[in-house]
């Protein structure tokens, strides 16, 4: 892997899938007001992978390539 686009891009998806899976683990021990903003911010990072995905998709970008 050559091009420094599909690193850097890649870097982004090793994070957003990160952060999804610590909140998703903190959300078993979370009180409700946590609760709220965990809820919230996994619903964000999962519109960020959507977003990802269809740009991918509208810029003819082989998903599989950048690791979406």
């Amino acid at each position: 892997m050559n091009n420094p686009y599909v690193a850097f891009i890649q870097d982004v998806l090793i994070t957003l899938h990160a952060n999804i899976r610590d909140l998703k683990e903190r959300r078993n021990f979370a009180d409700p007001e946590e609760l709220t903003y965990i809820e919230a911010k996994l619903l964000a990072y999962n519109e960020i992978l959507s977003i990802l995905r269809s740009s991918a998709d509208d810029t003819g970008i082989d998903r599989k390539e950048v690791g979406l």
